[in-house]
C-alpha cells in the first residue's frame, strides 16, 4: 500500500516510521534486523532504506604503496528493502538518488524493485560532495525533478533512452524531500515553494522534511505550503541528538539550526551519554508538540541513534 494511504489508514493518529542504513560492505544484515525487531513494537507504517553511491578511498599497502580506489561502502539497498518487506510485511521505501548512478543504472534498480514487489520510493537528489570528476560527468539525473520524470516515464513503460517496454502492473508511488529551513541552493523561500509545488503537481504523494529541531519552523513552513495549495502530507523528519559534537556538525551538514535552549544544554554536557539524554528529552517534547499539532506521521532518522528512537517512541506512542 502507498505510504500516503498507509498514513491515512492510521485513523487520525500520528503514524511512526524510521530510516535505516544498509550495513557496511561485509557486515551482516542481522544488524538491520536487530533494529527492526526492536522498533516494530511501535507499528511502523513503513521503513526507509538509504542508498549510497561509491566514493574514492586511499588504500595503503604493506609495501608502502598507495592506491586510490572507488568503492561502494554500503551496497544492498534494493536487497535489504526486499528482505525487510518479505520478512516483516512492512512497506519498505528505498531511497533513489541522482548523482553517482547513471540513468541506466537507475532504470535497472527500478526494474529490480518492481520485480521484487517494492513499489514505494523516496526520490532525492543526494549528496554529491564526495563524487569524483568521472562520477560527476556520468549520464545522471541532475535534480530530483529529473529523477521524478524518469520514474514517471518508467511507470508508463518509457525507458530513459525513449525506447518502450511493458509498463509495470503496479506503478511506483513516491515521496520527495522538503526543507523548512530552505535547501542550501535556494535563493529564498519563494523559490523553495515554487519547485516544491512542481514536485507535487508532477506526482509526489507526500513530502518528508529535512531534520529540524525547532517546531515553529515546521509549523510556519506547513502554513506557507498550504497557502500555495501544496496539500499533500508533510511528514516531519526528526533526529535525536546523541553525540556532543552534533551541536556543531549538524547545522553545517544539514543546515538545521540548533535552538539556543537546546544548544545551551548540549554545551553543558560533559560526555556523549549526557548529550544523548538531553537529545532524548528534547526530541520527546518536540514529538509531543508535533502530535498535538496533528501531524500525519513522524519519521525518525535513526542512524546510530536507534536506542534513542526506541526510548522516544516508548514515551509518545
Amino acid at each position: 500500500m502507498e505510504v500516503s494511504k498507509l498514513i491515512k489508514s492510521n485513523k487520525g493518529k500520528t503514524a511512526f516510521s524510521f530510516e535505516l542504513l544498509p550495513p557496511l560492505k561485509g557486515k551482516s544484515i542481522q544488524q538491520v534486523f536487530n533494529i527492526v525487531d526492536r522498533l516494530k513494537e511501535f507499528d511502523p507504517k513503513y521503513i526507509n532504506i538509504t542508498t549510497h553511491h561509491s566514493e574514492n578511498v586511499i588504500l595503503k599497502h604493506d609495501d608502502g604503496s598507495i592506491q586510490k580506489r572507488n568503492i561502494r561502502k554500503r551496497p544492498g539497498s534494493v536487497a535489504i528493502a526486499a528482505a525487510i518487506q518479505n520478512k516483516y510485511n512492512i512497506t519498505a521505501v528505498p531511497h533513489i538518488i541522482c548523482k553517482g548512478f547513471t540513468r541506466e543504472e537507475t532504470e535497472y534498480a527500478l526494474f529490480d524493485l518492481s520485480f521484487l514487489g517494492v513499489n514505494d520510493l523516496l526520490l532525492l537528489r543526494g549528496d554529491a560532495s564526495k563524487l569524483d570528476s568521472d562520477q560527476l560527468s556520468m549520464d545522471s539525473n541532475e535534480y530530483s525533478t529529473d529523477l521524478q520524470s524518469q520514474v514517471n516515464n518508467f511507470n508508463k513503460g518509457i525507458s530513459f533512452d525513449s525506447s518502450t517496454f511493458d509498463a509495470p502492473e503496479r506503478p511506483f508511488s513516491y515521496g520527495m524531500a522538503c526543507y523548512p529551513e530552505m535547501h542550501a541552493e535556494s535563493q529564498n523561500m519563494e523559490s523553495e515553494l515554487y519547485y516544491l509545488k512542481k514536485k507535487v503537481e508532477n506526482g509526489a504523494d507526500y513530502l518528508v522534511t529535512q531534520m529540524f529541531f525547532d517546531n515553529d519552523k515546521y509549523f510556519k513552513f506547513v502554513e506557507l505550503c498550504r497557502r500555495e495549495n501544496i496539500n499533500v502530507p508533510i511528514i516531519p523528519g526528526i533526529k535525536p541528538i546523541h553525540l556532543k559534537n552534533q551541536l556543531n556538525i549538524l547545522p553545517v551538514i544539514f543546515r538545521s539550526a540548533i535552538p539556543e535552549p537546546l544548544a545551551k544544554e548540549l554545551k553543558a554536557c560533559h560526555t556523549d551519554e549526557d548529550a544523548k539524554r538531553v537529545g532524548i528529552e528534547w526530541c520527546t517534547q518536540q514529538c509531543k508538540e508535533l502530535i498535538a499539532f496533528n501531524v500525519p506521521s513522524i519519521h525518525f532518522y535513526s542512524f546510530m541513534a536507534s536506542d534513542s528512537v526506541y526510548q522516544i517512541a516508548k514515551a509518545i506512542y
